[in-house]
């Protein structure tokens, strides 16, 4: 059965770049983000690979483990890792897993047969510190990914796990966000004292809390 949001990540053991790992293990009460490539050497997953090097920084200081993974062995992996680093700018600084048996793609339903029946599609998996998934993104081989969207996305799961709100259209970090509807009015005046703009009893817009 395909998983559906909620559901608890699958865990596995896999080779990496940064030596073995047990993925639950690796998470440890963190946030993660899982993300597949379609294969080693390819001119779209260097890009991707390097700009998310590069946003390494952001993803630590949300508290978020990134892994790559692409279906190629993990000897070929050190020498693209070499090929990012001189195209890109920026070397590899988190692991990328080597699923060369499809284990983990076959696990996370990676692999969409009637796209390619032995590569990835470009799949995202979001999961937070319960391990349950809390996005899920799929893209084509042929369409790289916008990872500063997934970080806007980590901020506004991360904001509404800890502060019962939701965030609307087009959202970025520290804008207005919506006091969500299981939060009733009474219990809304506790947490927000200064008020809410009501433009309906169900959209009432608030300045974003502070963490």
């Amino acid at each position: 059965m395909a998983l559906q949001l909620g559901d608890i990540a699958p865990d596995f053991t896999a080779e990496t770049t940064e030596g073995p790992i047990r993925f639950h293990d690796y998470i440890n009460g963190s946030w993660a983000v899982l993300f597949s490539h379609p294969k080693n050497f390819t001119p779209i997953c260097t890009t991707e690979l390097g700009y998310t090097a590069k946003l390494k920084p952001e993803f630590d200081k949300r508290g978020v483990k990134v892994l790559g993974l692409s279906v190629d062995p993990l000897k070929d992996h050190e020498k693209w890792a070499e090929d990012i680093k001189d195209t890109q700018g920026y070397a590899l600084n988190f692991p990328l897993i080597a699923d060369p048996e499809r284990k983990v793609a076959n696990l996370y339903g990676m692999i969409h047969p009637n796209a390619s029946d032995t590569l990835t599609v470009r799949s995202v998996f979001v999961i937070g510190p319960d391990k349950k998934i809390k996005l899920m993104l799929t893209y084509p081989a042929s369409t790289g990914r916008n990872f500063d969207e997934i970080l806007r996305v980590i901020d506004s799961l991360q904001l509404t796990a800890e502060h019962q709100v939701a965030t609307p259209v087009n959202w970025q970090a520290g804008e207005d966000v919506i006091i969500v509807p299981a939060v009733s009015d009474e219990e809304a005046k506790k947490k927000y004292p200064g008020g809410w703009k009501a433009l309906r009893p169900y959209l009432r817009i608030v300045p974003a809390p502070r963490n």
